[in-house]
């Protein structure tokens, strides 16, 4: 039975390897201290915190997330560890809440591998405080037990860890907070939060767990409510209630089931289905079954790698308990005893193995129905729904932008999704520091790459809008991007050349500038019908080429402001640059990173999932060698604009 506590209550642990479940509904910093006898921290190697996430018996996530999963081994902290508090913190510079107060009670569960809810707590009472010691694993008179603490801290995270005894607990709040800000940059933006309908629905049978002593996979989660159609007139306010109306229909009726999965043979898996997920319609269902196939590798990756972890673990535990007797040198029991802990470390590790295959050969089944079943917003370049494609006349819910991919499974690869509208710009770094893959690149291969890049991704976008709903500018001071440029130009998609010079700058940032300030002062006065006649109502992105070069501090001013103000009105930034070079303008360009969502032209594992963190390879969108798919698809988009999509 599920023991539910109070602050100060506490209840005694059966078992030591455990999980600790954290739900915020808002992204939160989830860390752990090891404390002595006292309660007193040793240093900050007794810390486990985003930019230092694994210590020996504890594990905590790499990154600000609304949900989080913490691994503790008990039996593997090191000697002298008698208390284990749980810390939650909220991220500073991330547009969120700035005390707990403002956002719902944070919810914290101690689980079993299996998943069964030992204890459970939940941090009521909090206002402003920013940080929180939310409850405490310690060790008394042999037994470990957990208590519920809820002791929050106005003084933010330097204020909990000064309490607990760390020396500069300042400075390491500070390295904590921007580690959190580099995760929160590289993080793929999850879907909107779930909701009690329509939950995705799974038709592949759960993963069986590692027999014997071998970590299980990790248990899978609650199931994760796909997200909404977000209506595009009017969006809610915060907190407030949220309309799950789809835009333009008028039926209030429940979405339809989705697709059943055909009988399964006896002793087979079920047949994956393309649209196994709730939703509206096909597209929307198609989405939501992506986002699901998304973070079941992730979760099935993390529970292999938790696995081999352990297994590792307990084999230098073993070696090192037998080893330290000096009677087990004599003869041949050292040999023995090495012999036995790394056979247990292959015997775990390929039943880890066998589990990850099983989930990867599920996942594969149905990506193999699901990718030919994708509509062309969501669909690479190679798929034929680009032959047949029609310029829509509604705006799709996502657009992909790329492939993802883990090294367990390569071949594996997960569309990257993001919704429309445009919630961040994005910043398509073409330094060679920037991968491996890059520095093998040479300096204008990789520009080049970049700027086509961009171009892909202004087509696809291009492409998905109704006629004249999107307009994209250019920026290409020096000219150097001609090449690349040359698809928009020669099919006329642009409203005007590629600004270049001095001058052309300051114009294309003036006008976008302008339209800024005039929508927001249009929305504040909430008088939408007063805009002049001449501005384009259309979503804009602005396409930058060879940031910061012919660029002045006004230039970067205005490029900031469009980052952070651009788009809640339509508005986006697509820079094309190299990161390091731009760096030279210090920290007055952080915020600008930050914002925008860093893609690259060659394969990079630089993206995080928003649930475990993985290191993902990103793979850009490309056009099949040879392939006219990019000129006819502009060809139909210019025809259509010209027409009004007649």
């Amino acid at each position: 039975m599920t023991a539910e506590l109070v602050r100060g209550q506490n209840h005694t642990l059966p078992q030591t390897r455990l999980e600790i479940r954290i739900s915020a509904g808002t992204p939160v910093v989830a860390g752990a201290t090891l404390g002595d006898e006292n309660g007193r921290v040793a240093g900050v190697e007794w810390i486990a915190h985003p930019g230092s996430p694994q210590l020996h018996g504890l594990e905590v996530s790499r990154q600000a997330a609304a949900d989080h999963r913490l691994a503790v081994d008990l039996d593997a902290l090191p000697d002298g560890v008698h208390r284990v508090t749980v810390l939650l913190a909220l991220p500073l510079d991330a547009g969120g809440p700035a005390r707990f107060g403002a956002v719902a009670s944070p919810f914290v569960a101690v689980t079993g591998l299996d998943g069964a809810e030992i204890a459970t707590f939940t941090l009521t009472g909090l206002d402003s405080e920013s940080a929180v010691a939310a409850l405490e694993l310690y060790r008394r008179q042999g037994a470990w037990k957990v208590r519920a603490v809820g002791q929050g801290y106005a003084g933010g995270l330097a204020a909990m860890l000064a309490d607990q005894g760390v020396d500069r607990a300042a400075e390491l709040a500070g390295t904590i907070q921007e580690a959190v800000a580099r995760g929160l940059a590289r993080t793929v933006a999850p879907p909107p939060p779930r909701t009690p309908e329509g939950d995705r629905v799974r038709h592949t049978p759960a993963p069986a767990p590692a027999p014997g002593n071998g970590r299980p996979p990790v248990p899978p989660a609650p199931p994760v409510t796909p997200p909404q159609p977000e209506p595009l007139a009017e969006p809610a306010a915060p907190g407030g209630p949220i309309n799950y109306a789809h835009p333009r229909r008028q039926s209030t009726a429940p979405p339809p089931p989705p697709p059943a999965a055909p009988p399964a043979q006896p002793g087979q898996p079920a047949q994956p289905v393309a649209g196994d997920a709730t939703g509206w319609s096909m597209d929307e269902r198609l989405y939501n079954q992506v986002w699901g196939m998304f973070e079941d590798l992730a979760r099935a990756a993390a529970a292999y790698r938790s696995a081999v972890d352990f297994a590792e673990s307990r084999m230098d535990q073993e070696l090192e308990r037998t080893l330290s007797d000096p009677r087990s040198r004599i003869g041949g029991a050292g040999d023995r005893a090495r012999e036995e802990a790394r056979a247990k470390r292959d015997e775990l590790t390929a039943r880890a193995r066998e589990s990850l295959d099983r989930d990867l050969t599920q996942l594969a089944a149905e990506s193999a129905v699901v990718e030919p079943a994708l509509p062309a917003p969501y669909a690479g370049w190679d798929n034929p729904v680009w032959h047949g494609y029609r310029v829509p006349m509604e705006i799709p819910m996502a657009l992909r932008i790329g492939d993802l991919h883990l090294p367990e499974s390569a071949d594996l690869r997960i569309p990257l999704l993001v919704r429309l509208p445009l919630e961040r710009g994005m910043w398509i770094d073409s330094g060679r520091t920037a991968s491996e893959a890059a520095a093998l690149a040479g300096t204008d291969q990789l520009r080049r790459l970049a700027m086509e890049t961009a171009v892909l991704h202004a087509a696809r976008l291009l492409a998905v809008y109704p006629p004249n709903e999107f307009t994209v500018h250019v920026i290409d001071p020096a000219g150097s991007a001609a090449g690349a440029l040359d698809p928009l130009v020669r099919s006329g998609v642009l409203p005007s050349p590629p600004a270049t010079g001095a001058q052309g700058v300051s114009s294309v940032l003036a006008h976008l500038t302008r339209r800024v300030d005039l929508v927001q002062m249009a929305i504040r006065a909430g008088a939408a019908d007063s805009l002049p006649p001449d501005l384009d109502p259309a979503e804009q992105l602005l396409i930058v080429n060879d940031f910061p070069h012919g660029f002045d501090d006004r230039a970067v001013t205005q490029l900031r402001y469009l980052a952070d103000e651009g788009p809640s009105v339509g508005v986006h930034l697509m820079m094309v640059a190299d990161r390091e070079e731009a760096s030279e303008y210090g920290p007055i360009l952080d915020p600008l990173w930050r914002s925008l969502l860093r893609v690259t032209p060659v394969a990079d594992d630089h993206l995080a999932d928003p649930w475990v963190g993985h290191a993902w390879t990103y793979e850009p969108p490309r056009t099949p060698p040879g392939s006219a798919v990019l000129d006819e698809v502009l060809a139909r988009v210019a025809h259509a604009r010209r027409t009004g999509g007649r």
